[in-house]
């Protein structure tokens, strides 16, 4: 998989990210998504795959491109047969998220990405569009953090297993309401802080990299990103869990959905019988083969944003494989007219 679609998929997100970078800094959030999503749909048809969204931009009725269920690649157009046996092909599952970060990118503020996620059929935990309790911690934390103890004892775990004193930890939380005593409960564990408005795929993967200066993302998020979360920190080694959030109470914003009993109304008919159940990275992203890519929009911890150029742009992206076990820094140069000189800086 990797060895086919290595190249292709740090195409289809360089090529969202470039779209959505366009429209950086003008306050238009919905459009910069849109742009991405048609840009990142337009490569993935043009790759010789079986592929279906299992984490998209919606369902069908409410989203027009990269809705959960379609079908994308070569192999599932009308006209398939006049370009490959498509019962040949391996069938993949992909999870998207062609802006993560649409406020971002809105407002010119640092950590948008365009990002997926694909392993083969059934590889993918399809996730609902539901909040989700988080916690993502570096590797050699695996397993010895839990998303069932409190801040103050996994801040203490964590110490133990970085060798670093609380006080030199830092954690990232979403800046929402719903966090304030868990914001606290950091702070007066000795700990710091790191609030950020959106974009904790970014905050995850950066705990799986020493330098970054973050050591654990904690609180709640979006479900489908915690997906797309746990397939990157599973290729790298890191430690994920996520518990979907099915109480409106509990989220306080934005939640889908009128009550918590239809909610686990949904989650059942859906086959998910324990609503409270805790999944690690293994049970989130559990293919044979994942693989992960992401390209900056705007610059981030771990990637710059798109930089344009008179005739053409640069993105930098990273690309994660759990087959080769690589996590692959791409530095690309997009040229659209003849220019003069290469942009290096």
């Amino acid at each position: 998989m990797e060895n086919t679609l290595g190249l292709e998929i740090i195409e289809v997100v360089e090529q969202a990210a470039i779209a959505s970078s366009k429209w950086m800094g003008k306050g238009e959030k919905n459009i910069a998504d849109q742009v991405a999503v048609e840009a990142m749909r337009e490569r993935m048809n043009k790759i010789h795959m079986r592929g279906r969204i299992v984490i998209g931009e919606g369902e069908r009725d409410e989203a027009p491109m990269l809705y959960i269920g379609e079908e994308v690649g070569i192999c599932t157009q009308p006209d398939a047969k006049n370009f490959c046996n498509p019962d040949e092909l391996v069938e993949i599952d992909i999870a998207v998220d062609p802006c993560e970060g649409t406020n971002l990118v809105a407002y010119g503020q640092n950590g948008s990405m365009a990002v997926l996620a694909i392993s083969e059929k059934g590889g993918l935990f399809a996730a609902p569009d539901f909040y989700m309790k988080k916690l993502a911690a570096p590797a050699a934390a695996r397993g010895h953090v839990d998303i069932n103890k409190s801040a103050t004892e996994n801040l203490k775990i964590l110490s133990e297993c970085l060798n670093r004193a609380v006080e030199e930890l830092v954690v990232v939380v979403m800046d929402r309401p719903r966090h304030k005593e868990l914001i606290q409960e950091i702070r007066t564990a000795g700990a710091r802080v790191r609030l950020i408005s959106d974009g904790d795929v970014s905050a995850a993967i950066c705990c799986a990299f020493a330098g970054t200066n973050i050591h654990a993302l904690m609180g709640i998020g979006a479900a489908p990103e915690g997906v797309i979360s746990a397939a990157a920190l599973r290729c790298l080694g890191g430690h994920f869990q996520g518990q979907l959030i099915y109480d409106p109470a509990v989220v306080q914003t934005g939640l889908i959905g009128e009550s918590r009993e239809g909610n686990l109304a949904r989650l059942n008919e859906m086959g998910i019988t324990d609503g409270d159940k805790v999944y690690n990275a293994d049970e989130l992203a559990s293919g044979e083969t994942v693989l992960f890519a992401g390209c900056g929009i705007t610059p981030g911890t771990l990637m710059d944003g798109v930089r344009f150029f008179h005739g053409g742009a640069r993105t930098q992206s990273l690309v994660i494989s759990s087959q080769s076990k690589t996590a692959r820094f791409v530095d690309t140069v997009h040229l659209w007219d003849e220019p003069k000189t290469i942009q290096l800086r």
